[in-house]
């Protein structure tokens, strides 16, 4: 009689190991290896690349990049890839990397040309580095882009058509840097626009129509060196900014944009009149037209309730004649700037009674050809108000802070107004 033969414990597990081995290598052969990962191959070594392409010296203790850790995934890792944003993957998929909003610790280096392989992303925000060369050709890429923000760094080149082709845009930020060319004309076919920023740069040429862009609220072009006269605009602008530019004619195309905030013209070579349409738009508090060739200024009369203008700066143009009675029924006015115009006559009185009620802040007519004694108002309560009244040929009294600062003689004031055609 045969005796049953016992078994050992190692007899018993081996055959365990044996089958999850084979199960193991089954999962190799047959599962996607896309499910093993959290996040795009072709993903992580686009951050990859951007990493390396910064110098990384410039890549401080605290900086977002110094936790950029690959040995853990970049969609997975806790407390690791700050600036980076992915989707939640669905089931047997991989997660995608969609935002990159860096912080300004002052990066140097260049931008990758692999950040075009994210092509989920949607930010791309890079702001206050030093990041320099030419945007990459191939951000143009990222067809899901809505917003590229890459201000303050030390980008060079052009803007290149291909901007054009990322349709789904809605902020595009480039200032501050040292772009060239001109805008691309075709950059108006971008409709889901609504902040287009490229001031600070040196872009030239003439400002494309810019009207097809129906949904942008912020437009701001200046300190660059654009000129010709103004574009056609779209009305939603709310805010609108060419100032020092070389850009010349009317402004009676501004008439449209009766959603105004702010406006901020100055340094170009405008003339004409600054309209009363402009003054009276229902929502706009700070308007900037100086160092300009405005001849004339329309100020009609309005209530408190109708306007909410708060800043009026028209330094340093042509202005003729005497003072706007009407500016003081702005009933929100704080500051106002007229220096450096040929405006003449008296101070009106109830620019005194504007002092008297405690409106306004700031009151700068230097440099005029105004004349004979100041409101009353003006000696008692000039300490409550920042100004100058210097360089006219007022009767004003030492004693009063906004009258510091010399006179004209008399017959300046009256050479010039004669030389004017004004008396």
């Amino acid at each position: 009689m045969l005796k049953n033969k016992p078994y050992t414990m190692a007899a018993i597990i081996q055959p365990s190991l044996s089958s999850l081995l084979l199960m193991f290598l089954f999962l190799l052969l047959v599962v996607p290896s896309s499910v093993l990962t959290a996040t795009l191959r072709s993903d992580i070594q686009a951050l990859e690349s951007i990493i390396r392409s910064i110098d990384p010296s410039s890549i401080s203790p605290s900086s977002y990049l110094s936790t950029w850790d690959f040995s853990d995934d970049p969609c997975e890792g806790s407390g690791t890839f700050l600036g980076v944003m992915c989707s939640f993957p669905l089931e047997n998929t991989t997660s995608r990397v969609t935002e990159i909003d860096l912080d300004d610790d002052g990066y140097e280096g260049f931008l990758s040309d692999e950040v075009g392989n994210l092509t989920e992303l949607t930010v791309l925000s890079l702001n206050k580095n030093r990041f320099r060369g030419p945007i990459p050709e191939t951000v143009f890429q990222l067809k899901k882009l809505t917003k590229l923000s890459l201000s303050e760094n030390f980008f060079t080149g052009d803007i290149t058509p291909g901007i054009t082709w990322l349709k789904e845009l809605k902020t595009i930020d480039l200032s501050k840097n040292s772009i060239a060319g001109e805008i691309p004309p075709r950059i108006s076919s971008l409709r889901s626009l609504t902040h287009l920023i490229l001031s600070n740069n040196h872009l030239d040429g003439r400002i494309p129509p810019l009207n097809g862009l129906w949904k942008l609220q912020a437009l701001e072009l200046g300190n660059n060196h654009l000129s010709g006269t103004l574009p056609k605009l779209p009305p939603s602008l709310r805010t609108l900014s060419l100032c020092y530019n070389s850009l010349a004619g009317r402004i009676s195309p501004l008439h449209r944009l009766k959603h105004l905030v702010s406006l901020d013209v100055s340094q170009n070579r405008f003339s004409g009149t600054i309209s009363h349409q402009i003054l009276t738009f229902p929502e706009i508090s700070h308007i900037n037209v100086s160092f300009n060739q405005f001849i004339s200024i329309e100020v009609v009369q309005v209530t408190g309730i109708e306007s909410r203008l708060r800043i009026l700066d028209a330094e340093g143009n042509q202005l003729q004649g005497h003072l706007p009675l009407n500016l003081p029924t702005y009933g929100n006015l704080k500051d106002i700037n007229l220096r450096s115009n040929k405006f003449y006559g008296d101070i009106p009185r109830i620019y005194g009674k504007r002092l008297e009620n405690n409106s306004w802040r700031s009151l700068y007519l230097e440099n005029n050809y105004l004349t004979g004694l100041l409101p009353e108002e003006f000696l008692r309560l000039s300490k409550q108000i920042r100004g100058s009244l210097s360089n006219n040929c007022l009767h004003c009294p030492k004693n009063v802070r906004i009258c510091k600062g010399v006179q004209k003689a008399k017959s300046q004031c009256t050479n010039a107004m004669q030389k004017e055609g004004l008396k």
